[in-house]
């Protein structure tokens, strides 16, 4: 008599919790979560969070770094794929490219890498690959001066 017809579909749990992992912890795997995350200690994976990160300044992560936010003070060997807003404080150091919406760089940060800014994180087209363009072969003589001169005058 009083039954809801609404497609019952598993709620995505909304975490405001923050995960920790402290000064002198590895953690060696992918970490996925839905709230927030703290790292001070090294993660050897990828970092996938729903929300906001926070890297502490003797931080180290060796894979993509993927958030809604983030703020950076310690080390990535990896890529940045951000939603909205990125910050880098002044002890980050970037090995990788970046993608976000919004970036603010403070004096002294590190980084080592392409940037994407003002699109989406779902918007980016981050497909590389290993192959090289095909070339015709040709070699071409470098232009001499007076060419080059005469070109763009």
């Amino acid at each position: 008599m009083f039954s809801n017809n609404q497609d019952k579909k598993p709620k995505v749990e909304d975490s405001s919790s923050t995960s920790n992992i402290g000064k002198g912890t590895t953690i060696q795997g992918d970490i996925i979560t839905t709230g927030n995350i703290s790292v001070e200690g090294e993660v050897k994976g990828n970092v996938n969070c729903q929300a906001k990160v926070a890297l502490g300044s003797s931080s180290y992560v060796e894979g993509k770094v993927m958030a809604e936010n983030a703020i950076i003070a310690g080390e990535i060997q990896g890529s940045i794929e951000v939603g909205e807003l990125l910050t880098l404080k002044p002890t980050a150091v970037i090995h990788g490219d970046i993608t976000t919406n919004k970036l603010i760089v403070e004096a002294g940060a590190t980084f080592n890498g392409s940037c994407r800014m003002g699109v989406s994180v779902s918007e980016s087209d981050l497909t590389y690959t290993d192959e090289l363009e095909e070339t015709t072969g040709e070699y071409a003589e470098p232009e001499s001066e007076e060419e080059t001169q005469s070109r763009t005058l």
